[in-house]
């Protein structure tokens, strides 16, 4: 049986290995592949503020209607809409193959969230193990395999990049414009002595589009052919309602009822600032400003090898040292990382600095990520699929308002931003861990009396 599960967690992990690395590396190269009048992270944002929409409304009733799998497969095919759109970017065809992915974002997230979450609770049913161990192991494993897409994805978008003739050529006047001190103001002043990051070839851009529309319909197959439905039957039993978009949305608005929900909301949003400003504001004001475009997958490369190790590394490491010590050594992280890019001033010669940064942010996202993620499936586990609707919903309300405001602030400021989210955040974070905690050690006391009483009857009835 172990075998069995095993099999499934790893098909799911290998189908968005390759879904991602197309997306992955997409979205990594969005401000920089297509600078013009901020298309690129004008597409982004369009992404996230759809997978909102989707969040709210479409989870539960296509997975209650077709299933945890075939959610996976639809939305799959959504993703690969956005590599097409790419071939020939303009206003249109990427706003619109943007709409088309954050439409199928929010039943993606929350149908493979689901499935690993109900196949670690029935194997640790079914073993006699703990529930929350057995669900960060496969969230753990899942990550490992997920994560590394950021690696292929970048390595891909590098080798073929590296091939363009038109690689942007810096010089040091240009650095006093990079890092923090990057704002919309200086965009102009950096393009009259740069080429532009759009002079990218239209050959490269096929062959780069080509690639990643390839991986992304070899994932949708891989999950179609071998993935095994998982059974909902138990979950339909208590739900007797027809699913419709308006239960689906009232479920998902029902979540909020619950005041865990609420204490969670900051952290989950700050995954997705976090994630925004890496993959938007880091790549473009830092990498792109002072190595070039060719330089970003390689950085990223990086990003995701750290990422994808660590999170298989902290989900095994959870079951010893506990969420707490490790949403803390994340945050730490995190906030050394904002204090250290507001006082460098990126320059080529500092070459090694450029990985340091997103392999430290790396191993504070995988920590979030898995742990979150697992924390939803447990802490909501009478409502996953809303639950993990409103997750996907606030981590996607991080990146649409980091990409919102990528095009109208001053890195320092987007820098604060992520600060203060996250302090916000974590203080919250610790507050429900303490109610959660209160609530055992009052369930246990309430056992031990309930255990008194009745051994207390049963020695007067033999007395």
């Amino acid at each position: 049986m172990e075998i069995k599960h095993l099999k499934n967690i790893i098909i799911v992990s290998f189908g968005f290995l390759l879904l991602f690395t197309a997306y992955g590396g997409l979205q990594a190269l969005q401000s920089s592949l297509n600078p013009e009048k901020g298309l690129g992270v004008a597409s982004l944002s369009v992404v996230y503020g759809c997978l909102i929409l989707s969040s709210l409304f479409l989870p539960p009733i296509i997975i209650k209607k077709i299933g945890c799998k075939w959610t996976i497969v639809v939305s799959m095919c959504c993703y690969i809409t956005y590599s097409i759109g790419n071939f020939k970017p303009n206003w249109y065809s990427l706003l619109i193959t943007s709409a088309i992915l954050g439409i199928g974002g929010g039943p993606l997230w929350a149908s493979k969230c689901t499935y690993l979450t109900i196949s670690g609770i029935n194997y640790a049913k079914q073993t006699g193990k703990e529930r929350m161990d057995i669900v960060n192991q496969y969230f753990g494993l899942f990550f490992l395999i997920y994560q590394s897409s950021g690696v292929w994805g970048n390595l891909i978008s590098s080798l073929v990049l590296n091939q363009n003739p038109n690689k942007v050529v810096t010089n040091n006047m240009n650095y006093t414009y990079c890092g923090a001190n990057n704002c919309p103001t200086s965009t102009a002043e950096i393009s009259n002595t740069t080429t532009p990051a759009s002079g990218v070839s239209e050959t490269l851009r096929y062959t780069l589009m080509g690639i990643y529309t390839a991986s992304g319909v070899i994932g949708v197959l891989l999950i179609a052919i071998f993935l095994d439905q998982i059974d909902l039957s138990e979950e339909k039993k208590e739900q007797t309602d027809e699913p419709t978009i308006w239960n689906s949305l009232l479920g998902t608005l029902q979540q909020l009822k619950d005041i865990r929900q609420w204490l969670l909301i900051p952290l989950t949003m700050f995954s997705g600032f976090q994630q925004g400003f890496l993959s938007s504001d880091y790549t473009k004001a830092y990498v792109t400003c002072t190595l070039g475009i060719h330089f970003v997958g390689y950085v990223m490369i990086c990003f995701g090898a750290t990422n994808s190790i660590s999170s298989m590394v902290f989900g095994k490491l959870s079951q010893y040292t506990g969420r707490i010590a490790l949403f803390m050594f994340a945050a730490a992280i995190s906030v050394s990382c904002i204090i250290a890019l507001q006082l460098w001033s990126p320059n080529p010669n500092q070459l090694a600095v450029f990985f340091i940064f997103p392999a430290l942010w790396s191993i504070s996202d995988a920590i979030c990520q898995t742990l979150l993620n697992a924390f939803y499936g447990v802490l909501f586990d009478d409502h996953k699929e809303a639950a993990f609707a409103n997750y996907r919903l606030w981590e996607s309300l991080g990146f649409v308002i980091a990409f919102a405001y990528s095009n109208f602030l001053c890195i320092s400021v987007k820098l604060y931003v992520v600060l203060s989210i996250l302090l916000i955040g974590m203080i919250l974070y610790l507050v429900l861990e303490y109610l959660e905690y209160r609530k055992q050690k009052m369930s246990a006391q309430e056992t031990n009396v309930v255990n008194m009483t009745e051994n207390t009857t049963v020695q007067n009835a033999i007395g």
